[in-house]
């Protein structure tokens, strides 16, 4: 008897103890903290000092799975460095990495993604890949600038890439004059709503 209850309670520690599956709710929230997070820190945060006094949370979009695609990728090895625009007469290099190819709400796309001469020599950035796009939200609910989203490198010979809007942020000339920010190249336009990740940003007024 002894025996049978000692297997149960182990069988019982183990499915309440094994690491529960993260919901995809859950990791968009996780991506949301992180970034409220760092806004909130006066050591990281893009934010002029006024408005991190009143800072609490940035705007985001609802959540919406249908956002998140595994695209088509095609390499493109041997592109030509380029000098990307930005906000300021600041000319970063650049290079297109691959292009990116899916369907959205029955429509397809296709959209560069480009890596950073500047952090390619990065360790912690080796990886990093850029992909800024526009989209018919601009100026109305989101950035009138664009928006970013950061990708890592596809497994070797893959021929497909996760994008997820949900994870899409604001430069952070958005929220600050002083940075320069890469404008999105215009073959990124997406011709579409994209209504999920961060929210155009509005200052709080400081109570008088």
């Amino acid at each position: 008897m002894k025996k049978i209850f000692f297997v149960l309670a182990v069988v019982f520690l183990f499915f309440n103890c094994s690491p529960k599956k993260v919901s995809y709710e859950d990791e968009i929230k996780l991506f949301q903290y992180k970034l409220n997070t760092e806004f909130a820190d006066a050591e990281k945060s893009p934010l002029t000092a006024g408005d991190l006094k009143t800072f609490k949370t940035l705007d985001f979009f609802e959540i919406d799975k249908n956002f998140k695609v595994e695209a088509e990728f095609e390499l493109t090895p041997n592109t030509p460095v380029f000098e990307m625009q930005t906000n300021t007469d600041r000319l970063p290099l650049y290079r297109k990495y691959g292009i990116a190819r899916f369907t959205l709400n029955g429509e397809k796309f296709e959209l560069n993604i480009y890596q950073s001469l500047d952090l390619m020599s990065n360790p912690e950035f080796e990886d990093y890949l850029f992909l800024p796009f526009n989209d018919t939200t601009n100026g109305k609910s989101s950035y009138g600038g664009g928006r970013y989203l950061d990708l890592e490198f596809p497994p070797k010979e893959s021929k497909t890439i996760v994008i997820d809007f949900n994870k899409a942020y604001n430069p952070y000339c958005a929220y600050n004059t002083k940075y320069s920010c890469p404008i999105p190249p215009s073959e990124n336009n997406l011709p579409i709503d994209i209504p999920v990740g961060v929210k155009a940003y509005k200052k709080i007024k400081s109570p008088v």
